[in-house]
């Protein structure tokens, strides 16, 4: 399909209305309904798995994940709101990400992951990829061509759920900017696809950030091409002072600290920030949700993931009876982009228990997060936590303590979503810029540093250091 440019995109139709933001995550698809303030009025949340057999596989069952999850989401929002119209729809999921459909839509393959082993780049290959580009999504579509010659298309997550909620599979720019140079100059890359074995047909729409792509069947309903869903937390998150660092525990862990100059360190990536005069630095690293949430299945002894969380101490047991947790189950992407490393535990004794390593588990992402403020030069003043994980007060303390800096977690912790709902309100004329998302910003709770745990958890981030990668 040809791209898509419309002169609608920011312009103002009406106030008010209703907009659904839907969030495709590594386990779950989370639909939200929004008023003009950001007000929650219908919630969705559709679980499915990720399949991670080994560390250089990392798939969705594309089908269930991409697009029966977003579907059925979508339509359990919609059936919340009492026959009031939505206004607009937009799609937030990771990137890279690639499958391939059949006539109908419906994904043939499993949906391929950023990190995934067929999105290697080859051992010497060239880094020729552009500002955003991430290495996986070329060969991603090698594999599916590959795989399934005569598809009808080859789509990212974003399109396939896009198309299940609006009969077009649309994506925006800012995914596009993800894919290296498969879509370059505003365009696709026909020589390159023709290259691969595809071509323009079989790729999705592309619209314009924000801009509308038309409307679903039937209803006023308007959507625009599918987002990242890291760029739509971040709108959405209140992070626009220089100092702040944004930390979205998601099963990925990423992190920007905001600054007002433009800065480039190797190893790490940067990015213009959505306010003017603003700039972030830092990455996403598997020291997230899939490396914790894998941790703490290990510890049978520990309490699970759940609303009863919340009601134990933030810290257990003597602050200098922890261990040292290097992450790396699946490798590590910033700052080593090095898919070999391996996990290791150290300073392990007969009497270390099940807490001691829960804990140790929550301090490995803090001691990431704080490597990667460190590296980037920027004088932090607080971290603002969004993420499924912000809500787990244990692991935000200990993050706390690991950097020495205050965790303020956002009022809504399913940022992904609710930014999505924002873009809908600009493909709808219901805004005139991405700005105006942070009167939605707001924060939850406040968790401090505990003096006597930031002393013996300093200790552990320098050997943390030492340890480096562990091999």
């Amino acid at each position: 399909m040809a791209d898509h440019d419309t002169d609608v995109r920011f312009v103002k139709r009406r106030s008010g209305g209703i907009t659904v933001g839907v969030d495709i995550g590594t386990t779950a698809v989370k639909a939200i309904a929004v008023d003009e303030q950001g007000n929650e009025i219908g919630r969705s949340r559709v679980p499915h798995k990720v399949l991670a057999p080994e560390p250089h596989v990392l798939r969705h069952d594309a089908r269930r994940a991409w697009r029966i999850g977003p579907k059925k989401a979508y339509d359990d929002v919609v059936a919340q709101l009492g026959g009031e119209s939505v206004d607009a729809v937009a799609v937030a999921a990771m990137v890279p990400s690639l499958t391939a459909v059949n006539q109908a839509g419906v994904p043939t393959l499993p949906g391929l992951l950023y990190g995934d082993t067929e999105g290697r780049r080859p051992e010497g290959a060239p880094n020729d990829l552009s500002l955003g580009a991430m290495p996986d999504a070329e060969g991603f579509l090698r594999w599916a061509v590959r795989s399934e010659p005569q598809a009808r298309g080859y789509w990212p997550a974003q399109a396939v759920a896009t198309h299940a909620l609006t009969g077009t599979p649309a994506v925006d720019t800012g995914v596009t900017a993800s894919l290296g140079m498969l879509h370059s100059m505003g365009k696709w890359n026909t020589p390159l696809l023709e290259e691969f074995g595809a071509c323009e047909a079989q790729m999705p729409m592309v619209t314009h950030m924000g801009a509308a792509g038309g409307t679903i069947p039937g209803t006023d309903t308007v959507f625009t091409g599918g987002s990242i869903d890291a760029f739509c937390d971040q709108i959405v998150s209140g992070a626009f002072e220089p100092g702040d660092v944004l930390v979205i525990f998601g099963a990925t862990l990423i992190t920007w600290a905001i600054t007002t100059e433009w800065l480039m360190v190797p190893g790490l990536i940067s990015y213009p920030h959505t306010t003017p005069d603003r700039f972030m630095i830092g990455g996403p690293s598997n020291a997230g949700a899939l490396f914790v949430d894998w941790a703490r299945q290990l510890l049978r002894g520990t309490p699970k993931p759940g609303p009863g969380r919340e009601e134990l101490p933030h810290r257990i047991g003597r602050p200098d009876r922890v261990p040292v947790w290097l992450p790396y189950i699946r490798g590590e992407r910033t700052p080593f982009e090095d898919h070999s490393l391996l996990s290791n535990i150290y300073g392990l004794d007969i009497g270390t228990d099940g807490a001691q390593l829960e804990r140790a588990a929550f301090e490995a992402s803090g001691f990431v997060v704080r490597r990667l403020v460190e590296m980037s030069g920027v004088r932090p003043r607080r971290i603002v936590a969004s993420g499924g994980g912000s809500r787990v007060t244990a692991w935000m303390a200990a993050v706390a303590d690991a950097t020495n800096l205050p965790v303020e977690a956002v009022a809504g912790a399913d940022g992904g979503a609710r930014g999505a709902a924002y873009l809908a309100r600009l493909a709808a004329g219901l805004e005139t810029s991405l700005e105006g998302s942070a009167r939605w910003a707001s924060i939850g709770r406040c968790i401090e540093p505990d003096s006597d745990w930031v002393g013996p958890t300093d200790e552990r981030y320098r050997r943390f250091c030492d340890f480096g990668t562990g091999k």
